[in-house]
């Protein structure tokens, strides 16, 4: 067996040397784009939990609105429709959102609509043409020997809200609220 000569076990060793390093390398740059992703991941976990408090200050804002509307029958200009709207494949109302009430939360735009839960505008039978809370009644109050009375009822309304984001990103929340 012929034994190399000091300038062959040089070049050996530099070629070892030069293939760690690349692999040590490579091993480099793969770490610093995980490190980036979670970076990423976690910036856009703030955005949306950002976006959810700010959809908070819609869904305050349209409950107040309800609770001053004086005529539920009627629509009230961008903002409250006194049936259901046609939705899309996600339940989202069909609707110009551009038109819609708009507060601003830092950097958040938030948008609101509110529907009253009514199959129809004009509404004749609440029980039967509405989505009402029931509110049941104590046994104390049936009278023996009397059909008891239906327990009061209270409307029902939808509160949609829109906020749009950095980056034109978009949460989406629904509420419902009652009233009366």
């Amino acid at each position: 067996m012929r034994r190399l000569n000091a300038s062959a076990r040089r070049g050996v060793t530099l070629l070892m040397v030069l293939l760690l390093l690349s692999v040590m390398l490579l091993g480099g740059v793969a770490l610093s784009r995980m490190t980036e992703i979670g970076v990423l991941a976690s910036g856009n976990s703030a955005y949306r939990e950002a976006s959810l408090q700010a959809s908070e200050v819609g869904v305050n804002t349209a409950y107040a609105a309800v609770k001053g509307l004086a005529a539920e029958e009627a629509n009230a200009g961008n903002w409250y429709w006194a049936s259901i709207q046609a939705a899309d494949a996600a339940g989202l109302p069909n609707i110009n959102w551009n038109n819609a009430p708009e507060v601003t939360v830092g950097a958040y735009s938030v948008r609101y609509i509110v529907e009253r839960m009514c199959t129809q505008a004009n509404v004749t039978e609440t029980l039967r043409q509405c989505l009402v809370k029931q509110i049941p009644q104590s046994p104390e109050s049936m009278v023996y020997g009397k059909e008891a009375l239906d327990p009061p009822n209270s409307r029902q309304f939808r509160i949609t809200v829109r906020v749009t984001g950095p980056k034109d990103t978009q949460t989406w929340v629904q509420s419902l609220v009652t009233k009366g």
